[in-house]
């Protein structure tokens, strides 16, 4: 198979496209993509390999590590499985690069590696650089050379403890439900928040992860939401298979979707910690937010699907808060780098801060800036698409003056195909960039109204496949 980086790097199915032989084609791509580098200094950068949870993947990162020692770098192998945001902390804390095997959300069949850079995902003139040295020679590999390897586990706890005090929930007088979805943040927020009110679910490992893709959306959710009601729990944090985002279960044991969940924190950081600049969020995302930052007299701007587009501004300084809808947030002031764990934490300090649970943070904003009816619906397809420019194209010749009896009053192509109608609500169709699949979104103010424009973007997406 061709291996491309997608929105966050390369995945494949294990035995079939994701091998041994395929992932020392990477390294060597990587090895050889560094030795290129106009050298500054005599030294090259360190390199950080990580891993999750997966089938494997500490033998895949192991080998990877084996292929950049016999090129002559400096590679350290984690000790243990860690989430992917503590390879992003360390490239920044040790200005290296940073390799991190996992497939993220996707079914336990699926592994991959991500490129890290900076303290965040690698930009595509970098990955685009590793691909075009992928082939070029065969890989070289130490057999017999003695890894580097170092816990990084009291890094982040540390990172995380500076970012968010823990000390600050004593006010929480409810339990608090996490679920680690058998993934690698797996027992990191029990050693954050040593109280008995904390119950852990789904922390041990689990290559399969339980039948379930380790995603935190709503149908996957359904232990974690039982077992809020049944707790009485003031709020449920479910995290993803390598710890980059997360899934919020409010006290009422609702899933609240990102599109309510990323409003609720551009209002707390902007209200509670000062933070003023550009709020940006993936075109995935929904209009309440927007509705914040207007009212609070911030700039506000929509990028194209995939936390690189959101990172680069956060690490510029050109933007303070950033999200997108597959629940990753970032703010100013640590690592340009979502973080479902460091997510979590600022909840609770919301809550505890507040002295609300988070339906009565979400009734508030609700009340004040409309509702949010927000849901995605992903179509699995033969093979990934490529031209996603010929797939817009094709959608967009196909549209009428009005859906769902509200006129169009804007198409954006920023990412696949977004239409936008009256009252700001919208239908996004878009082909994924890292797997076989079609994604639909869409957000009005009512449940029906929103299963009407997704059931429009099925039969026109079905048309085009």
């Amino acid at each position: 198979m061709e291996i491309k980086f997608g929105t966050d790097g390369w995945r494949g199915v294990m035995a079939r496209d994701f091998t041994f032989d395929n992932v020392r084609k990477v390294a060597q791509a990587v090895a050889n993509y560094i030795k290129g580098l106009p050298a500054k200094t005599n030294k090259r950068p360190p390199l950080i390999v990580g891993y999750d949870h997966r089938f494997q993947s500490e033998a895949f990162a192991s080998e990877i590590a084996h292929v950049l020692a016999a090129n002559g770098l400096k590679a350290v192998l984690s000790e243990e499985a860690l989430p992917t945001p503590v390879v992003s902390l360390m490239t920044q804390k040790l200005k290296g690069i940073g390799l991190m095997v996992t497939a993220s959300h996707n079914p336990a069949t699926y592994n991959g590696i991500k490129i890290k850079l900076e303290g965040r995902t690698a930009p595509e003139s970098v990955t685009a650089g590793i691909e075009s040295c992928i082939d070029r020679s065969n890989p070289m590999r130490q057999a017999d050379a003695k890894l580097d390897r170092k816990s990084f586990r009291k890094d982040y706890l540390q990172y995380l403890r500076s970012r968010v005090n823990p000390a600050g929930f004593a006010a929480l007088n409810r339990p608090v439900v996490v679920d680690y979805l058998h993934g690698s943040s797996a027992g990191l927020m029990g050693e954050l928040y040593r109280s008995k009110r904390l119950i852990e679910l789904h922390a041990d490992r689990d290559p399969l992860f339980g039948g379930l893709n380790p995603e935190p959306i709503e149908e996957n959710l359904k232990e974690l939401k039982e077992r809020v009601l049944r707790e009485k729990a003031v709020i449920g944090i479910a995290l993803d298979g390598d710890g980059d985002r997360v899934g919020i279960v409010d006290d009422e044991g609702r899933y609240l979707s990102p599109c309510q969940v990323f409003p609720m924190l551009i209002d707390y950081l902007v209200s509670q910690r000062g933070l003023k600049g550009k709020i940006v969020q993936t075109v995935s995302l929904g209009y309440v937010s927007g509705r914040v930052a207007e009212s609070y007299g911030m700039p506000f701007e929509e990028v194209p699907v995939g936390f690189k587009h959101i990172a680069e501004p956060l690490a510029s300084g050109q933007a303070v808060i950033g999200g997108e809808e597959s629940g990753g947030y970032a703010w100013k002031g640590g690592v340009p780098e979502r973080d479902g764990l460091l997510t979590g934490l600022l909840l609770l300090e919301m809550c505890a801060k507040t002295r609300k649970t988070p339906s009565k943070l979400w009734e508030a904003l609700e009340k004040k800036y409309g509702k949010s009816c927000f849901r995605r619906v992903d179509y699995r397809i033969h093979r990934t698409i490529i031209d996603k420019a010929a797939f817009t194209t094709k959608i967009t010749k196909r549209l009428p003056k009005k859906l769902s009896g509200s006129a169009i009053k804007g198409v954006m192509d920023l990412d696949g195909v977004k239409i936008v109608l009256e009252g700001g609500h919208w239908l996004l169709m878009r082909p994924s960039g890292t797997e076989p699949l079609v994604r639909t979104y869409a957000e009005t103010d009512s449940p029906k109204r929103t299963q009407e424009l997704l059931d429009l973007a099925a039969k026109w997406v079905s048309a085009q496949l």
